[in-house]
């Protein structure tokens, strides 16, 4: 047998590490992401919770239980720049302080992070106040998550959901619906910018199409976490 020596890698040459938690029944969120942080720019790095076959209040909460442990499964002994919990409603029923501190207490990272205070910093960035909301789900999540921005300055005096309970189908709304739906809504005055609520809505590759329609911001749950975890990463 013969024994090699070998170095380390330069910290002060690696790259941004990212980390992602995702839904276990989410389906769109990971493969935007891959499109968001190229492996020659970003070491990207995903976890899985647990969650509910419907989107309710109650299955939304139950992730908190949840949290901590999924982020243990990062790799041990991994330094994160910054780790993204990657559910829109989710924050709003559990918190924003909260969501940061059980994902700290089970990886280390810089910075934490979901698509709420994304779509907050986004906001902010562009001036937007009023928002055309487009959810998938039923009202009643949506009306928490509509709240939260409203607390924070941002209205939502436009709305409009596909009235879906169910993930897997979330999942599968086609791009053309979205299209439709967000062209509908944001299509008056009253609003500033266009928001695709929920990661698991199909909408990188229609974003740029409606942005162009109606000539307003477009911001979606993945756009908006990707951007706010590459410049808290960067930070």
């Amino acid at each position: 047998m013969t024994v090699f020596e070998y170095k380390t890698i330069d910290e002060t040459a690696r790259r941004p590490v990212i980390g992602l938690i995702v839904l276990q029944s989410d389906q769109t969120i990971e493969p935007e992401f891959r499109k968001h942080f190229l492996p020659e720019q970003y070491d990207f790095f995903v976890s899985r919770i647990p969650s509910g076959l419907e989107v309710t209040k109650e299955t939304l909460a139950q992730m908190a239980g949840d949290l901590t442990q999924s982020a243990k499964l990062f790799p041990r002994g991994m330094k994160f720049d910054c780790v993204g919990y990657g559910c829109t409603s989710g924050t709003s029923v559990i918190g924003v302080d909260k969501i940061a501190t059980l994902t700290r207490q089970g990886c280390e990272t810089s910075q934490v992070t979901e698509p709420v205070s994304g779509l907050i910093a986004a906001c902010k960035r562009h001036g937007v106040r009023k928002l055309a909301f487009l959810s998938p789900y039923i009202e009643s999540v949506s009306d928490r998550l509509r709240g939260v921005l409203a607390d924070n300055g941002i209205e939502t005096p436009v709305f409009g959901t596909f009235n879906e309970a169910e993930e897997a189908k979330v999942a599968q709304i086609d791009g053309e619906s979205i299209y439709n739906a967000a062209i509908s809504l944001g299509k008056t005055d009253e609003v500033d910018a266009i928001f695709l609520s929920c990661t698991n809505l199909k909408t990188i590759d229609i974003a740029d199409k409606i942005r162009k329609e109606t000539g307003k911001p477009v911001f979606s749950s993945n756009s908006v976490l990707a951007d706010h975890m590459k410049e808290l990463a960067e930070v």
